[in-house]
């Protein structure tokens, strides 16, 4: 009988575009001293609950989920996780805009503005 214990790699809550990873790294390439990182979290804001929110990060935090990209090293929030997983992140620009968009299967609603969304 082996005791061998058998690990597989478990799959990241989150898939990053090369688009977002993209921006991540221009994040990065002017972040501000002592940032570490970009971090995505799922603050309660807006009409629908929950809204997405990247902002530079200072330290790693031990229930985050570290994402590295060539660019930097992205976290997703700990408390987050459960409403992002299997969701896809892109950035997206045209002449009007420019933002991170998120295909989030866990989403059952958003508001009429698409500032935030409810699980």
């Amino acid at each position: 009988m082996s005791t061998e214990t058998k690990t597989r790699a478990r799959p990241a809550a989150l898939t990053l575009t090369p688009s977002a990873e993209a921006r991540i790294a221009a994040l990065m390439s002017r972040a501000p001293e002592g940032a570490v990182g970009v971090k995505l979290s799922t603050p309660r804001r807006g009409c629908s609950g929950l809204a997405y929110s990247v902002d530079y990060v200072s330290e790693e935090k031990p229930f985050d989920e570290k994402i590295v990209t060539p660019g930097g090293t992205f976290y997703v929030d700990g408390a987050s996780i459960l409403y992002l997983i299997g969701s896809r992140m892109d950035w997206k620009e045209d002449d009007f805009t420019a933002g991170f968009v998120f295909e989030n299967p866990n989403a059952k609603g958003a508001c009429g503005c698409g500032e935030s969304f409810t699980v």
